[in-house]
């Protein structure tokens, strides 16, 4: 299991840590990924996605799981989250 946000694309970063005495040592910073169902409201079902905190609380500022994937490049997304944008972009169509 990949730790990359499903929804954003974050994934971890390299830094250093740095000793008192500036030694330097490679480590990395890991996104804070959560298991999450996020309601579609064109789909009218919960989706099971690995989301950052800063990827949930981007959704609820654009106004939902829908409006955030119809807004978001592919690139960006998921195997899982590009099915479910294909999904709710179908659904809205036929509306």
């Amino acid at each position: 299991m990949s730790r990359i946000c499903e929804l954003t694309g974050k994934g971890r970063q390299v830094g250093n840590n740095v000793s008192h005495a500036n030694n330097r040592t490679k480590r990395t910073f890991l996104p804070n990924l959560q298991n999450v169902t996020l309601i579609s409201d064109a789909l009218g079902k919960g989706v099971t996605l690995r989301v950052s905190t800063h990827g949930l609380r981007s959704v609820e500022h654009v106004g939902g799981l829908d409006n955030w994937l119809l807004k978001t490049k592919n690139e960006k997304l998921s195997t899982r989250a590009l099915k479910v944008k294909r999904e709710v972009a179908k659904k809205l169509a036929a509306a």
